[in-house]
């Protein structure tokens, strides 16, 4: 760990806390490395096909607006530092930490499972949240186009949805979300943590560009598809300055919903975001993990709920006030984002080994 890798969110292979061994890595003098900037080599990515039993996740949690949710994808090679599924790896005894954004896990019977799934006699129309735990439009989905097709089965049985993403790619897919859209089956929310392309490149290497995710919250709302910005993570002395500038440039670009999230730092997230703090911001470290601590009852998390997303304390006081101004004085609406139409949902036909006949 601590040491920065280009294009890469982590700055090693964290073990997982299931792991039964650990390995650690010692320098013999032969590591090759940039002596100008000490910035060592990319690994790779590895994609690897992954065949789901089952594809839709139900959710109870009371301080979450959504029943469904689906991933299309394990792992995120966006990379971002602070991103709370990076835990999710260790229960495949793979590293949080840079086997998360390298050892990426498709789920290519996805489509074929939803369909089966929304074909269930019991199964009962609820809004399902798209690439809610890693990013549905990340680089991999250029090529697999995974998400897309998962787009074609809820735009075939009208079903709703929404996603959240940090990637322009979903612009690709506004011959299917636009048309959705003028039936009220679909909302996309854009994560926008910083207007600083600098920033974005070392808190999430491999996400769009700030103003490319911008131009295509553009796009997408001037072809009727209703787009909101969520400022997520907020983090204390980071980019909690910009708060208000990057709900205005996604006001300006269309957006008429917003939100923001406090920083999480579950289970390996803390050690890691810790690190990525001393690479990056040594000077700012220590201020940053004592206002987070402060904000968590004295810990760097508490998850209980109705607090993990806001914080408490008077930084989320001032923080949560900072926020209601700013929505009220840009013209954001919560209203226009409510209420996808569920009444419109189609049952695919469960599938026949005698066929279609019509």
């Amino acid at each position: 760990m601590g040491e920065m890798i280009k294009g890469r969110g982590s700055t090693g292979y964290l073990p997982g806390r299931f792991a039964v061994t650990t390995a650690r890595a010692e320098d013999d003098g032969w590591h090759e490395r940039d002596r100008e900037d000490e910035i060592v080599s990319s690994p790779a990515t590895r994609v690897t096909e992954e065949r789901a039993r089952s594809i839709i996740s139900r959710n109870q949690s009371p301080d979450i607006p959504f029943q469904q949710s689906l991933n299309p994808y394990r792992g995120c090679e966006h990379g971002c530092s602070y991103c709370f599924a990076r835990p999710s790896h260790a229960y495949l005894d793979l590293s949080p930490g840079l086997d998360f954004e390298t050892r990426i896990f498709a789920k290519t019977n996805a489509p074929e499972v939803l369909r089966k799934e929304l074909a269930k006699p019991g199964y009962r129309c609820s809004p399902i949240a798209l690439g809610i735990n890693t990013d549905a439009y990340q680089p991999t989905e250029r090529k697999l186009g995974l998400t897309r097709r998962i787009i074609e089965v809820l735009a075939e049985t009208r079903h709703p949805f929404s996603l959240i993403t940090k990637n322009a790619l979903v612009e690709r897919d506004l011959d299917l979300l636009a048309p959705m859209a003028r039936d009220h089956l679909v909302q996309v929310y854009f994560s926008i943590t910083t207007l600083d392309n600098h920033l974005s490149a070392r808190l999430e290497p491999r996400a769009s560009a700030p103003h490319s995710r911008l131009r295509a919250m553009r796009r997408l709302s001037e072809a009727g598809v209703p787009v909101g910005a969520m400022f997520a993570p907020v983090i204390p002395w980071v980019n909690d300055s910009e708060l208000e500038v990057v709900l205005e440039a996604a006001r300006d670009a269309g957006a008429d919903s917003a939100g923001y999230v406090l920083l999480r730092l579950p289970h390996e997230v803390s050690p890691l975001f810790r690190d990525w703090l001393q690479t990056h911001l040594p000077q700012r470290a220590e201020h940053v993990m004592s206002t987070i601590q402060q904000l968590r009852g004295g810990k760097d998390y508490d998850a209980r709920f109705g607090k993990r997303f806001s914080g408490d304390g008077v930084y989320a006081e001032l923080l949560a006030r900072r926020f209601d101004l700013a929505y009220r004085r840009l013209g954001f609406d919560r209203r226009k984002h409510q209420g996808l139409e569920v009444r419109k949902f189609v049952p695919p036909r469960p599938p026949s080994p005698q066929g279609e006949l019509f």
